[in-house]
This record gives structure tokens, C-alpha cells and sequence, in this order.
């Protein structure tokens, strides 16, 4: 496949990613879990496919696992200094940080932890660094490739209709592309994505998530003597 061939295909896979996202976003097919897991899994294969040197992504450096360890608690931090300036400045912010946490009971938090770390995290980034963002530094300079990666990253999560969300997704797209063309290493990127994952919906909330709504019970009226 030529450099060329491989840039266009870069197109049809972004708009195959705002359509899964609709997917999982704007609908009630199944469980949210599985739904995001199968479409990060399919922008993933995608990816892998249309990726002839493939292998070459996920060669392992022994500083890689430091970096990735490293950079998922330095975003994490990034993140909470963050949601208090933003519930500090924004009357909607706390209302749409929660809401961001709606889903999590769908599933026990062990396999929300499972599907985010070895599959969600990893697979977004195969796909967005490994794939859009190489491509497109193949065409344009490296700076350019991170800004229009991350800036398609961010407008994917339109769907969500959560505008705190979509700036985290910007923030995170940008931290994430900025290590990817400093280290030049998928497998560092993927690590900091999965485990942040974890620390940010699952151990550490950056918000006490809302139990899950008690079923409705009906109760009994006394009868009349």
C-alpha cells in the first residue's frame, strides 16, 4: 500500500469512529460497556489492517512501562486540579463531571476495570497515535498531525452531548499525541491510556459516582376498616 493510499484511508476509518461512537453513545443496544468495547475493538482491527509494518508498533523499550506508569498519574493529576477549576468557574461543570460517571454501574466495576485496561485504552490508542496521527504526520509536520488528531479525538465525543467531557477528551488527546511524537512509542502511549483509565473510572473518581436509581417498589395501602 502506498503513502498515499494509506493517508486516504485515514477518512473513512475517522467517520467509521463518529459513527461507532453515535453507536455508543446515542443508543441503548445492549450494555455501554460491551457497545464501547466493540467499537474501539473494531477502530483497532481496522487500524491493524490497514497498517502493513503493523509489528513495528509495538516494539517494547524498557522505559516504555516507566513512561506509561508515569504519564497516566501525571494526566491524572492534570485532570483533578482541573475539576476543581472548572466547578470552581462553571456553574455546569459538576452536574456534567458526574453525568460522566452515569454509566458506571452497568457492569461490576472489576469487569469495567478489565474492558477499559486491556481493551478500551489500548485499542483507542492503536488506532488514533498508531494509525490517524502517524498517518497524518506521513503528510504534514509532526505538530500539525497531533493537533488534527487530537482535535477529531475531541469532536468524536460530540455524542455524548457533554461539553466537560469533550474538553477532557481534547486535554487528554493532546497530552496523549504530545508523548506519542516525543517517545515515538505506541506501547508507552497505551499503557498511560489504560491505566489512567482505571485510576479516573474506577479506583480514584474524580466524583463520587451516584448509586444506582433503587427499583421501584410498590407499597401496599392499609385497608380501610
Amino acid at each position: 500500500m502506498s503513502k498515499e493510499s494509506e493517508i486516504r484511508a485515514v477518512v473513512p476509518t475517522v467517520l467509521g469512529a463518529f459513527a461507532l461512537w453515535y453507536f455508543v453513545f446515542q443508543t441503548e443496544i445492549g450494555n455501554f460497556w460491551v457497545r464501547l468495547a466493540l467499537a474501539a475493538a473494531l477502530l483497532a482491527t481496522a487500524a491493524l489492517a490497514l497498517t502493513p509494518d503493523r509489528a513495528t508498533l509495538f516494539r517494547v523499550r524498557s522505559r516504555d512501562i516507566v513512561i506509561g506508569l508515569v504519564s497516566a498519574l501525571v494526566l491524572y493529576a492534570i485532570f483533578w486540579v482541573g475539576k476543581q477549576i472548572s466547578v470552581a468557574l462553571l456553574p455546569f461543570a459538576s452536574d456534567q463531571i458526574q453525568s460522566v460517571y452515569a454509566n458506571r454501574h452497568q457492569l461490576d466495576l472489576i469487569w469495567v476495570g478489565v474492558i477499559l485496561f486491556f481493551l478500551v485504552g489500548p485499542s483507542e490508542e492503536i488506532f488514533w497515535r498508531g494509525f490517524v496521527q502517524r498517518r497524518l504526520s506521513q503528510r504534514s509536520s509532526a505538530p500539525r498531525a497531533l493537533l488534527i488528531t487530537a482535535a477529531i479525538y475531541a469532536l468524536v465525543h460530540i455524542w455524548t452531548l457533554n461539553l466537560m467531557l469533550i474538553l477532557a477528551a481534547a486535554v487528554a488527546g493532546l497530552f496523549w499525541g504530545w508523548l506519542y511524537q516525543r517517545q515515538q512509542s505506541l506501547i508507552a502511549v497505551m499503557l498511560s491510556h489504560a491505566l489512567w483509565d482505571l485510576l479516573i473510572f474506577v479506583l480514584f473518581p474524580l466524583t463520587p459516582p451516584s448509586p444506582p436509581a433503587p427499583l421501584l417498589t410498590l407499597t401496599p395501602r392499609p385497608s380501610p376498616l
